[in-house]
């Protein structure tokens, strides 16, 4: 019996592997836990990635849509996430299920991996056995037999938490109403009510905590009590906003200038070495950070924790992994991804060889991939899946090719997060010197006001 390659996530990444099965007449199924492709996106649709439609869509699935008269965006627009999974995601899903040895099956959420009749500890014949993909539904339990698994759930769902030692500060969890661990829609009423004419502290450094001190400054611009207090682990801003026109991803450089104007303005205060650890309530019902090192930001009426997001293993604990130990990403990308100390833009192009783990026939892909490492760009998911596909359909020769060439990104930190798909916000960079001059950075023991 010729089991199906079990692809986990109905993501861009994940969808991109259904399509490249489909290319090549290889049976697979799509397992999404939510309610429909994209599920994941959806949850920041309102935020504009950086990437423009000619590098959101995977060659093959693009052959696939063309042939099924696809209305095709303008290649050169920069869609929302909403757009991006209406657009594209979704209707790739659509035409995904209809292929005949494939499925694309939506409320499925998987709940662990491992060998048919093997658990972890026995290696006796391991490789000869189908993988046992064990998901919840609807219907209840259920377990599928699987020639080969490539897991693409991402990080969406696990943000990481205010506290510096990488686990919730003591009373995060208490305050957890007062907590977001996103950027805010600040276009929605509800959201704009939320914060509007409030002390706002915001956590992380990276292109979402650019989005939000943009977001902030323009609603301060309507709510002048809006005020923000911008908490920074490191001892300075360093390249938060990038610089220079090296970037050319151009419209994350327009929110790296648009956000060191924000940070410039009298609402913001930047508070560098704060590594949070505690939330208490004080006697008016507002909040209190209190930093390691005895540091203070008072008075807060909201937290908005940007610090990036990282990977779910925990249905994995039956497969063997080879990963490393600090980003928990597949252990050849390393060196090469690792926020802090990787040259900007010299992630090179890899497929099954890099992402391949000890448990035969098993592929982290898309920004799983990365662990906890930001700048994930799509178009190197296209390349990962196309390379993992053929390798599993036997092409060595085609999954050993590099097929992609991407541009000098200059990408440091964060995801897309922008909203200005006019170009409107002015002109900037990632990884080079300053244009312009930096903010004043105001370093307090204590921020209430």
């Amino acid at each position: 019996m010729r089991y199906p390659v079990v692809i986990i996530g109905a993501g861009p990444i994940g969808l991109a592997a259904a399509a490249n099965a489909a290319g090549r007449g290889m049976p697979f199924v799509v397992l999404e836990a939510g309610s429909d492709a994209g599920a994941a996106v959806g949850e920041w649709g309102h935020v504009r990635l950086f990437s423009s439609w000619s590098e959101l869509v995977d060659p093959v699935a693009r052959r696939l849509l063309d042939a099924a008269a696809w209305e095709a965006p303008d290649e050169t627009a920069y869609p929302t996430g909403a757009e991006w999974r209406e657009r594209y995601l979704q209707p790739l899903a659509d035409l995904l299920a209809q292929v005949p040895d494939g499925e694309v099956r939506y409320g499925a959420c998987v709940t662990g991996v491992g060998r048919s009749g093997r658990d972890l500890l026995v290696d006796s014949g391991r490789e000869a056995d189908p993988f046992a993909v064990h998901l919840r539904t609807e219907g209840g339990a259920e377990r599928l037999l699987a020639s080969a698994v490539v897991d693409a759930t991402g990080t969406w769902g696990r943000p990481n938490p205010l506290g510096a030692d990488g686990y919730p500060v003591l009373g995060e969890q208490e305050s957890a109403d007062r907590i977001t661990y996103a950027i805010p829609d600040f276009r929605d009423p509800k959201v704009r009510a939320r914060y509007a004419g409030k002390h706002v502290a915001v956590a992380g450094k990276g292109a979402s905590a650019q989005g939000v001190l943009v977001g902030l400054a323009q609603l301060a611009d309507d709510h002048p009590g809006t005020r923000v207090s911008w908490l920074l682990r490191r001892p300075g801003v360093g390249d938060a906003f990038g610089g220079g026109d090296n970037d050319q991803l151009e419209e994350r450089g327009r929110l790296g200038q648009a956000a060191k104007t924000a940070a410039a303005r009298g609402q913001v205060t930047v508070v560098t070495q704060f590594r949070t650890t505690s939330v208490t309530g004080e006697e008016d019902g507002r909040l209190r950070l209190v930093s390691t090192d005895g540091q203070e930001v008072t008075e807060v009426d909201e937290v908005i924790v940007v610090t990036g997001f990282r990977p779910d293993f925990s249905f994995l604990s039956e497969v063997r992994l080879d990963l490393d130990p600090t980003l928990g990403s597949a252990r050849a990308l390393a060196d090469q991804i690792h926020p802090d100390h990787h040259s900007c833009g010299d992630v090179a192009p890899h497929g099954y060889r890099e992402l391949a783990q000890p448990e035969q026939g098993l592929y982290l892909v898309g920004m799983k991939s990365y662990g906890r490492a930001p700048s994930f760009l799509a178009m190197t998911g296209f390349e990962q899946v196309r390379s993992v596909m053929a390798a599993l359909d036997g092409d060595l020769e085609a999954a050993g090719r590099v097929e992609l060439v991407l541009p000098e990104t200059g990408v440091c930190n964060g995801a897309g997060a922008f909203d200005d798909p006019d170009g409107a916000l002015g002109q900037g960079g990632c990884c080079g010197a300053p244009a312009a001059a930096e903010p004043q950075l105001i370093t307090l023991g204590r921020a209430g006001v």
